[in-house]
């Protein structure tokens, strides 16, 4: 059965029928319902399913639309729907990637004890430092004389000769008559040595070891231990 013509209702035969906008058209009803002009598949516009050339198209016109209480409800639905589906998306992707942490009075007040602990351990450690760094490294105390202790230091800084080490003294030996001369001053460390300048003349030296001798000087009288390398043999 063929089906009806939407503009004239008379039977449309397949060989003129246009099948177009869910209606049957013969090609000569389908024109535009404002000037009747003559349309094809390719120049048409529909609206509300009927056809239009471009020129009598209808306009599309935006119309306000007021905050009603039913239109500020359906606005705070669509808002909340949002926030869940915010909420769930976060929840999936929890774990994958970094998360957001949002500045609640809890998370300000862990932060501020974090502050408070580092800023202790920061001054324990610099507390440390400074008494580990002040401690081991005290200067070696050497006690006023002319007189040094061996083991601080082992070269003698005489401008002549060293000053070598003495020791204990011991009484005056026999006169054996050698005779030495001086070639350095020489001032007495204690009271069982002589003093002496360059160029005096010591009689009656005795050896007493490698580094001292024991004589009198001739221009003083004064007799007494004076070094052994001091001195030089006439």
């Amino acid at each position: 059965m063929n089906p009806l013509c939407s503009r004239c209702n008379l039977v449309v035969y397949p060989t003129e029928k246009v099948n177009c906008l869910d209606k049957y058209w013969h090609k000569g009803c389908f024109s535009c319902e404002v000037c009747k002009m003559t349309l094809n598949m390719k120049n048409y516009k529909g609206f509300e399913k009927k056809p239009y050339c471009n020129a009598h198209y209808p306009k599309t016109n935006f119309t306000c639309v007021a905050d009603t209480p039913e239109n500020l409800r359906l606005k705070q639905q669509s808002k909340m729907q949002s926030q869940v589906l915010y909420r769930e998306d976060f929840e999936k992707n929890k774990g994958k990637g970094f998360s957001v942490v949002a500045d609640t009075p809890e998370m300000q007040r862990i932060k501020k004890t974090q502050d408070q602990i580092s800023n202790i351990k920061y001054h324990e450690e610099f507390e440390k430092k400074k008494m580990g760094g002040d401690a081991p490294q005290q200067p070696s105390l050497r006690s006023p004389g002319p007189y040094q202790n061996p083991a601080g230091s082992q070269n003698y800084h005489y401008e002549a000769a060293p000053e070598p080490v003495r020791p204990a003294a011991t009484g005056p030996p026999p006169s054996a008559g050698k005779r030495y001369r001086a070639v350095y001053d020489y001032s007495a460390a204690d009271e069982d040595e002589v003093s002496f300048m360059d160029g005096d003349v010591i009689v009656d030296v005795q050896q007493i070891d490698e580094g001292w001798m024991y004589g009198r000087v001739e221009r003083t009288g004064q007799q007494g231990m004076l070094p052994a390398n001091y001195v030089e043999a006439i």
